[in-house]
């Protein structure tokens, strides 16, 4: 890397807001979590798909705006992701408590590289879009960026239908052991 480049490097992080950085601690913390065995309501394995569902329809939106291929584009990407995750059964080993309503979740690094994925892919379209290079103004970038932004999304919707899946398994297995 060149003087220049550094030069610009410094810039684009000095004219970050702070709250940035902060996003990206709670990030990590978020994901060191789910790196960890753990037992989770149905509310709580909900709460985070529908997040970052509307954050990344939002992020569609703010930088396209209600563009028609932007839009479809990414609800295929959440349909992919979707698809993808049910027919793979991801996440594996999730158990269902039906005696307490609680999903036994074994740990994994997944969530965090995607929360990651999708903030360094956030930063990067919102540093393109401020220092206003024409790329951002292309077909190609809207629809790049609108994919990935669903399928990224999808991961955690996919995650989650896969677990009311279990959920329902457990309580069919639990209905018959009752007969």
């Amino acid at each position: 890397m060149d003087a220049r480049e550094s030069a610009m490097l410094i810039e684009i992080i000095r004219n970050t807001p702070r709250w940035v950085f902060l996003l990206f601690i709670v990030l990590l913390v978020m994901g060191y979590q789910q790196s960890r065995d753990r037992t989770a309501s149905r509310r709580n394995i909900t709460i985070l798909p529908a997040v970052f569902l509307a954050l990344a329809l939002y992020g569609v939106v703010s930088a396209f705006g209600a563009d028609p291929v932007g839009l479809a584009l990414w609800a295929l990407g959440v349909t992919l992701s979707v698809a993808l995750h049910i027919k793979l059964a991801i996440p594996r080993g999730v158990c269902f408590s039906p005696e307490h309503q609680t999903f036994h979740l074994p740990g994994s690094w997944q969530p965090l590289v995607i929360m990651l994925a999708i903030f360094f892919s956030k930063y990067t379209v919102e540093v393109i879009r401020a220092r206003q290079l024409p790329v951002a103004d292309t077909v190609m970038f809207t629809a790049t960026v609108s994919l990935l932004y669903g399928l990224f999304s999808g991961v955690f919707l996919g995650r989650a239908l896969v677990m009311w899946r279990v959920s329902q398994l457990g309580r069919s297995e639990r209905m018959k052991e009752l007969r």
